[in-house]
């Protein structure tokens, strides 16, 4: 389809030219291409998009940059249907986009990036924040991000180029206070760690690596925004601080953190967020997050910095009057907040889609009605992101389609979706059907993970079998393999992103219930079932997982930088391994060399109770569905 742009291009063109190859147009000067007019309103607070078609001509009008590629890929789309249309939407809020988190193993590289990019333009994306811990270069510091794939100065800044030709703004997501684990871990950081993830407050030699790893990881950046982290630091001070400086308050610790933290931002010339959820346990008598009960007291209040952005993320709460109720104690402080929702993509191979769209859509309606400016999404990757950001597109989309409208359209929804990805809601959502197998509700609001924890736990051992007794698994995933089978597209793009989860599928359709099928046969004496197993069932299982691994393998080193993988290829090899001993030890049995397999002779107990549930449990972590013993001991500091 050959294209002639007049009128405002100039802005846009760089951005023009790099869609040309996704989006199948060719820009020309050629009289007989199809002419569209860009036009860019001057008035700074336009927040309106109007595309239309008429008499063979198109128009485009747009305030900020990235609303025009939202344009062009809207008038693209009805191009393809229609002689004549008009269309005129409102951005509903300053700021919206998603958090990539980078620092759970799976670094993106910066050809996905661009891909990736590409596609947010087109849903109408203006922002997007980096959540890198230690997964960029520090000079000087050649453990931060020693072996996990940092980016160098170079790639963050050709990243935040390639996102700024479509007006797309890219903010780092750092942590100045927890969550910075896998830097600390080193002896080399000792003099900086207060407990295993938190920094050593109060010391001078803190505030001095603080403001290199501010000025480092801004300095790439056009933004003048940053985020500063700072959840979930409920060990605060009783580590080596208590050790050095005796028990103090966390409340003020925190405080008196948080300003020297903010000199520092300031003396940047940043203008920092930060995650909120550390004020509203303060200020709660439950030290819950959540709690609906919670009162903001006055003296929290005014010893509160106010020259910091909260963020309030949630991602689980799916009736409106919650998020009412928790952005009106965020309002306490005097201030509007930010907002983070998730598309639930991490501790699982399945996007919890049930949960996430309806967490979403009550999330993103009630911040239109209350008012708030600034909406991210947040793709974490907890416990080495088995899972990956594309899977996450269906998410992404419903974030964008409410940007642009008061309410949610849900057939523009799949219509803006199919063409900005190429693929459809019902391929995205056979991926949430990795998590609901019998047993398990609807929405799975319970976010009960048996994608990863039937893979993971060992045959022998079960530490899930309670939990999948009775249930037809296996004509279950069987079925789920032929869906994703069928609905694959060879020769699309991200075609490669449902290889893993049909694979997985097939493995799950023999391994999911095997343990317990092991079990019943040894428990009844059943030979011969035995004999059957160790010769067929486990081999076949094994040639699956080493099927499911080599496509694991393939996607991972398409999406990422290979640092990383060895945790999820450790994985693969622990299951393989412990498969082989099965057989070994089975065989064992029954050729007289052992006269009892003492893992069999345990009782089968839940992981935790279930018994109230709508799920089939949860754990957050590989190493406690692969045994009950001990990986490591993990000390304090």
């Amino acid at each position: 389809m050959k294209l002639t742009f007049k009128g405002d291009v100039a802005e846009v063109l760089s951005g023009l030219t790099a869609l040309q190859s996704k989006l199948n147009f060719q820009i020309t000067n050629d009289p007989d291409s199809l002419q569209v007019t860009i036009i860019k309103q001057a008035d700074r607070t336009y927040t309106g998009l109007k595309v239309s078609l008429e008499n063979g001509r198109g128009e485009i009008v747009y305030g900020e940059n990235v609303s025009f590629f939202r344009g062009l890929g809207l008038f693209l789309e009805n191009y393809s249907s229609s002689d004549e249309f008009e269309l005129e939407e409102e951005a509903q809020f300053q700021t919206i986009g998603p958090m990539f988190d980078l620092s759970r193993n799976a670094v993106l590289k910066i050809d996905r990036f661009e891909e990736m990019f590409q596609t947010l333009a087109l849903m109408g994306f203006n922002t997007a924040m980096l959540y890198m811990e230690d997964v960029y270069e520090i000079k000087n510091e050649p453990y931060f991000g020693y072996m996990r794939g940092r980016y160098s100065q170079d790639e963050l800044k050709k990243l935040d180029d390639y996102a700024h030709q479509f007006g797309i703004e890219l903010i780092p997501c750092i942590q100045t206070l927890a969550h910075l684990e896998e830097f600390l871990k080193w002896s080399a950081a000792a003099h900086l760690k207060d407990t295993r993830g938190i920094l050593l407050v109060g010391s001078e030699a803190t505030y001095e690596f603080l403001e290199r790893m501010i000025s480092t990881v801004s300095k790439p950046f056009r933004s003048n925004r940053i985020h500063i982290g700072m959840d979930e630091a409920e060990e605060l001070g009783r580590g080596n601080y208590l050790n050095q400086y005796g028990y103090k308050d966390s409340i003020q610790l925190m405080v008196n953190h948080l300003e020297r933290v903010l000199k520092i931002v300031e003396k940047n010339n940043l203008s920092p967020m930060m995650w909120s959820d550390m004020f509203i346990k303060f200020a709660s008598q439950s030290g819950e997050h959540y709690d609906l009960s919670t009162e903001i007291p006055e003296d929290l209040i005014e010893m509160t910095p106010d020259n910091v952005t909260f963020m309030y993320w949630d991602y689980a709460h799916t009736q409106r009057e919650e998020y009412v109720a928790m952005i009106q104690k965020h309002k306490a402080f005097g201030r509007n907040p930010a907002f983070a929702g998730g598309i639930w993509v991490w501790n699982t191979f399945a996007t919890n889609y049930g949960l996430s769209l309806k967490a979403s859509d009550a999330a993103l309606q009630t911040c239109k009605e209350e008012g708030i400016q600034e909406v991210f999404v947040t793709l974490w990757g907890d416990d080495g992101y088995e899972n990956n950001y594309f899977t996450a597109l269906l998410g992404l989309q419903m974030y964008a389609e409410h940007g642009y409208a008061k309410t949610l359209d849900q057939e523009k929804l799949k219509k803006r979706l199919a063409f900005c990805t190429g693929l459809t809601e019902e391929s995205f959502l056979l991926l949430n059907k990795l998590d609901t197998p019998p047993g398990v509700a609807e929405d799975n609001k319970e976010q009960t993970n048996p994608s990863k924890f039937l893979l993971w736990q060992d045959v022998l051992l079960g530490v899930f079998d309670k939990h999948v007794e009775g249930l037809d698994l296996a004509s279950y995933y069987k079925k789920l393999e032929a869906q994703i089978k069928h609905t694959r597209k060879p020769e699309h793009e991200l075609d490669y992103i449902f290889d893993v989860p049909e694979k997985l599928a097939a493995v799950l359709s023999l391994k999911a219930t095997i343990g317990v099928e092991l079990k019943a046969a040894y428990d009844a004496g059943r030979k011969q079932e035995l004999r059957k197993i160790a010769d067929e069932v486990l081999p076949a299982i094994l040639d699956k997982v080493e099927d499911l691994r080599q496509a694991h393998r393939k996607q991972w080193l398409t999406m990422h930088k290979p640092f990383g993988w060895e945790v999820i290829d450790i994985r693969y090899g622990g299951v393989k391994s412990r498969l082989d001993t099965a057989i070994h030890r089975i065989n064992d049995y029954l050729d007289g060399e052992i006269d009892r397999i003492d893992e069999l002779e345990q009782e089968r107990l839940y992981y935790h109770d279930i018994e109230n549930s709508k799920g089939l449990g949860w754990s957050s972590y590989y190493y406690r569905m692969a045994s009950p013993n001990v990986f490591f001991h993990v000390l304090p500091i």
